[in-house]
């Protein structure tokens, strides 16, 4: 570990990245803990204490949520844009084939950025109409003026993490995005480590062994989780030219358990959070049906049975969708194929690329379910020991070991393709 930070330290270019990287986790933290002003913090942190729902957004957008800060709203805008785009990509072709151009992909990144802007000020207000409807001592004497001037200040701050999130991933040292909510799960530990310290009680002795234990246990799976995968063998066939004899080589092509990685959650999350933002702006209508339609979304979701089986599936059906997003067993095939590949017993083309979508898909069944236990994990231990939540939910264990295997991959990678160059 030592040989490899001095590595680091003296490849100049990637101590400078990897210092950049953390000066854009400081100004998003900085910017976490400023608040806008004109809220009751008290009666806040105590609304956010006791919902499930606010706790799980409050804990991805790193306590700027419960701070009510200028960047309340994290990058879940930017997130429900980005889901948008990526369905919208698989129902019209057009978008298909923008999406295997490099002009086509940024024209869509565009796309997605000028979405995120009202989607942002949607969820800002929706954000602010729930929290005056679950607690009205939340607001302090605020005009329709005030509320205004919050919701382009919050929409501002989300624009703002967005374009941080940007400037983060270009430096390749991990996805933006994962590190700014990385970062936001990461700097509420030494809070709650505290407040275990000074509520400690001998008679918790058992429940905190317990909840080490299954901390333990869980950091375990998601590492053989994420690192699990299917080699599926790959034979070369012999070509021979001007004379010259190549291929005839045996290698492998390995299918990982889980592809999708934390952006299963991360979409879960974004989505479930909208039916109840939408249901804000008509609790107030006119039309009686709808109010009470407004009303019942509302309190259906925070039902904490509901909520749970709800976010199980979603989590479940996005981790298929973003696989089916990101691989592509058809170009695998017909790049196997041009090189003069195949997989033993499997003929090349059309048969390959059914063999990998059906093996594939058998993977990700046990990836799937993995990470849909994850994320209901805080309720099942609510259910069962009657606390509140684990120190570290299942969700947030999950996103910080996943983010810290991919960042190491990719300082990893950054030396060994700096060795090659040397």
């Amino acid at each position: 570990m030592f040989d490899k930070l001095h590595q680091i330290w003296k490849a100049r270019d990637l101590r400078n990245d990897i210092l950049f990287v953390l000066g854009m986790l400081f100004i998003f933290r900085l910017a976490a803990n400023i608040p806008i002003p004109g809220v009751n913090a008290e009666a806040l942190k105590n609304l956010f204490s006791n919902n499930q729902l606010l706790g799980l957004l409050n804990m991805f957008s790193g306590g700027g949520m419960q701070n009510f800060s200028i960047v309340m709203m994290g990058v879940s805008p930017y997130i429900t844009s980005s889901i948008i785009f990526q369905l919208l990509a698989m129902i019209v072709p057009k978008l298909e084939e923008m999406q295997k151009e490099e002009q086509g992909r940024q024209k869509i990144n565009m796309w997605t950025r000028f979405l995120t802007v009202p989607l942002a000020a949607l969820q800002s207000y929706g954000m602010i109409a729930m929290l005056r409807k679950s607690a009205g001592n939340i607001f302090i004497d605020i005009t329709s003026f005030d509320i205004f001037t919050m919701i382009i200040t919050i929409t501002a701050g989300t624009i703002f993490l967005m374009w941080i999130g940007e400037l983060i991933s270009e430096k390749n040292i991990g996805n933006g995005i994962s590190l700014l909510i990385f970062a936001g799960i990461v700097s509420g530990l030494p809070q709650v480590v505290q407040q275990t310290i000074m509520t400690f009680d001998s008679s918790q002795i058992f429940n905190l062994a317990f909840f080490a234990g299954i901390g333990i246990l869980t950091t375990i799976g998601v590492v053989m989780i994420n690192e699990g995968q299917r080699n599926i063998p790959v034979q070369y066939a012999r070509q021979v030219r001007g004379g010259r004899t190549l291929g005839g080589s045996n290698t492998h092509l390995p299918l990982r358990v889980n592809i999708a990685g934390v952006m299963p959650i991360i979409f879960a999350i974004s989505v479930i959070m909208f039916p109840s933002m939408i249901a804000q702006f008509f609790v107030h209508a006119r039309t009686e049906w709808l109010a009470n339609l407004a009303d019942g979304i509302i309190d259906l979701f925070n039902n904490q049975l509901f909520y749970g089986i709800t976010y199980f599936f979603l989590v479940f059906g996005f981790t298929y969708f973003y696989t089916e997003i990101v691989f592509h067993p058809d170009r695998i095939a017909e790049n196997l194929q041009k090189q003069g590949g195949f997989i033993p017993g499997i003929r090349p083309g059309r048969h390959t690329s059914e063999y990998l979508a059906d093996t594939t898909h058998k993977i990700i069944l046990v990836g799937a379910l993995f990470l849909g236990v994850i994320a209901v994990l805080p309720l099942i231990m609510r259910y069962f020991t009657n606390t509140q939540s684990l120190a570290i939910g299942g969700t947030s264990l999950l996103i910080v070991v996943s983010v810290v295997i991919e960042t190491v991959k990719q300082i990893e990678s950054q030396l060994t393709m700096r060795e090659y160059e040397m």
